[in-house]
């Protein structure tokens, strides 16, 4: 992934470096090649019957031509408009277009790109709102393909350290990105049924951020099988683990279409809406995860030298146990809670969330009900800024409590949690149904 802004200059020595080793274009070096046109058609075809036929000849285009601005804007001035972002008005080339950036500009440009296809598309215009969604598609078929999903490398010569090739193999020297991605294949989406992302331009981007994390941790799983069979010379199995990758982030993609059509249309059936009231954030990764993984400064914290995990704790940091807590009368806290987070002290998890979408976050507290009954742990929860917005000191034989924090416009969410005394061998601490809740009314 990338923290920083690539300058420009380096983005274009990199698109040509790249044409050069591969002996492409620029912009046949930069994406799914083929695999763009595969994907997208896979998850236009998905479509309810009324979508398709909004989109027209414009959904035929958005799956041969669109799906690819982010990759014609050097030879195609007349299309970068749709491809750029208006706070970097000279930059017509957005690297993170094509690689996953940090979760906070991910969570921005797709929101710029959706709200753009669906202001387009509500007013009618279906060939400017299709260009925006080509835009939108090509970055998350990008951020999907398993030649991206390898952070700082790009498939070019770290993954070949870890994974080395045979002695005189042509692949010894050949940057590894192109063949990770050239592979023809098809889509089918078979009887999937594209999900509503949000009722809201701002919960949509949300929720499709934590749909295509999952699309790139798929895809980081393809590509040592990948590799393998480059190096077998066993292109049948390159293209199926391939093939993996473009379904997986196909149904990624119609959810974004579905979506953006659901959105400009202003009409959302109950059923789709409903399960879009609460999100359970122990299924979100939190931003202390850089690149989708923990680093290893996440493990420093006591009782276990371990990074915070969800459905299970660590006993002694290794053996993993079933998460219980001490609720009286509560038969779900008895375990096993599987939609809980257990981490030591002193920890932190930072949650992005769109503002205004949700009404508060419910969250209960506590020890584990048998490892952490010598516990004595502070549970805070903070909102922009760091402030915190309560404070809770729990024993370890106290009773786990509920936590209810108004959002109102808070952008962030921490989970804190902080030793109470010295001695922290038992706080074995637990964050339990940590939910996103929209108001009842």
């Amino acid at each position: 992934m990338i923290a920083k802004r690539r300058p420009l200059c380096s983005v274009v020595a990199w698109a040509f470096i790249a044409a050069a080793a591969l002996g492409t274009l620029p912009e046949a070096a930069l994406g799914w090649s083929s695999g763009h046109a595969a994907i997208t058609q896979g998850a236009v075809a998905a479509l309810p019957s009324w979508e398709r036929e909004w989109l027209g000849e414009e959904g035929s285009r958005l799956a041969s031509e669109y799906c690819y601005i982010p990759d014609l804007v050097y030879s195609k001035p007349e299309i970068r408009p749709y491809a750029m972002l208006p706070s970097r008005p000279k930059n017509f080339y957005l690297v993170e277009l094509h690689l996953p950036p940090d979760a906070p500009q991910g969570y921005e440009l797709l929101r710029h790109f959706l709200g753009q296809a669906v202001e387009k598309l509500r007013a009618g215009d279906v060939a400017d709102g299709s260009r925006f969604l080509g835009t939108l598609v090509h970055t998350l078929e990008d951020w999907g393909c398993p030649a991206h999903s390898v952070p700082g490398d790009n498939m070019f010569t770290l993954m070949r350290q870890f994974v080395p090739p045979p002695e005189g193999s042509d692949y010894r020297y050949v940057p590894m990105h192109g063949p990770m991605e050239s592979a023809q294949f098809t889509v089918d989406l078979g009887s999937y049924q594209p999900r509503l992302l949000g009722s809201s331009v701002d919960e949509a981007a949300f929720h499709l951020l934590g749909r295509v994390q999952e699309a790139i941790v798929f895809a980081r799983s393809q590509v040592i099988p990948i590799m393998q069979a480059l190096y077998a010379d066993d292109q049948p199995a390159a293209t199926a683990a391939q093939q993996k990758a473009g379904v997986f982030v196909g149904r990624v993609v119609a959810d974004a279409l579905h979506t953006a059509l659901s959105l400009a249309r202003q009409q959302f059936d109950d059923d789709a809406v409903r399960p879009l009231r609460e999100v359970d954030l122990s299924s979100r990764m939190p931003l202390e995860a850089t690149n989708l993984a923990w680093p290893q400064s996440a493990f420093f914290s006591k009782p276990y030298w371990g990074h915070p995990t969800v459905g299970v704790v660590l006993k002694d940091g290794k053996k993993p146990t079933a998460i219980r807590m001490q609720i009286p009368d509560c038969e779900w806290a008895r375990g096993p809670i599987n939609d809980a987070i257990a981490v030591g002290t002193p920890t932190t998890l930072t949650y992005l969330i769109p503002p205004g979408v949700y009404d508060r976050l419910e969250v209960w507290a506590g020890l584990h009900a048998e490892l952490g009954l010598a516990g004595d742990v502070i549970f805070e929860i903070r909102g922009n800024d760091g402030k915190v917005l309560v404070q809770k000191k729990i024993e370890g034989k106290e009773p786990a409590q509920l936590l209810v924090v108004p959002l109102a416009e808070e952008e962030r969410i921490q989970l804190v949690t902080r030793p109470a005394s010295r001695d922290a061998s038992a706080n074995y601490a637990i964050w339990a149904r940590p939910r996103l809740l929209k108001s009842s009314d």
